[in-house]
């Protein structure tokens, strides 16, 4: 059964490291009659040594990368030239208008305040 620390009592925690203390004692003690490191979990580890990548690698890379990028841009469609804006003519403005304002006048002749209904 597991304790909390909260539930140790002042005896228990002194015998506690006493017993941590005998056992980093021991280890140190089979570690100088194996002559080599103590086998503790905690023992730190070599460094890994950190690759580095050459100035001809890294040229390399960047370029083969401007070659998939220059492929990608050619392989896209050239999109079509956009379609001229329809425009209407000076008469034709001057045909709608009259039209607009013929309904307007019919539409306020009747009474109405909006076309909505026609």
């Amino acid at each position: 059964m597991s304790r909390s620390i909260e539930n140790v009592t002042l005896a228990q925690l002194k015998r506690l490291i006493a017993v941590k203390e005998q056992i980093a004692a021991l280890e140190t003690e089979l570690a100088a009659i194996v002559g080599g490191a103590s086998a503790k979990a905690g023992a730190p580890k070599a460094a890994v040594k950190k690759r580095r990548l050459s100035a001809k690698g890294r040229a390399a890379i960047a370029a083969a990368a401007r070659a998939r990028w220059a492929n990608f841009r050619a392989a896209k469609r050239p999109k079509a030239p956009a379609k001229p804006k329809a425009t209407l003519s000076a008469g034709g403005r001057k045909l709608l208008s009259a039209a607009a304002k013929a309904r307007w006048a019919k539409a306020k002749a009747e009474g109405k305040k909006t076309l909505a209904g026609q």
